[in-house]
């Protein structure tokens, strides 16, 4: 089909439907402002230390039987329990990414602030 549509043809459709063929939409469609970049980060980050929450309950629940007590942050011994696991995991993992992440955020709305005429 598109083999036999002559070169004039498609010069025909105009340079203005061009551009609103291949440029995005200047209006943000209804996905990206329910669920844009910050919420769907968020919501990212919140569903990873979730599931280390479940994996450490798990590994409290069928893991072996010899474990040793877990210490978190240096201050706060915790037994090998499927609670402690899991409080172990989720805390670990969450200031393991949420410190980056909050960093990225800190120097991003620095970024923004700096940049010349344009308002937020």
């Amino acid at each position: 089909m598109y083999a036999s549509m002559s070169f004039s043809v498609i010069v025909e459709v105009g340079r203005e439907r061009m551009k609103r063929l291949i440029l995005p939409p200047s209006r943000l469609s209804t996905v990206s402002e329910t669920f844009g970049g910050r919420s769907f980060v968020v919501a990212f980050y919140a569903l990873i230390v979730a599931i280390t929450g479940v994996v450490g309950a798990v590994l409290g629940v069928a893991g072996p039987d010899d474990l040793t007590p877990v210490t978190l942050l240096g201050l706060v011994e915790l037994q090998p329990t499927p609670l402690g696991l899991a409080v172990y995991g989720m805390v670990t993992v969450g200031l393991a990414l949420g410190v980056p992440l909050a960093l990225v955020v800190v120097v991003s709305n620095r970024a923004d602030a700096d940049r010349p005429g344009e308002n937020s």
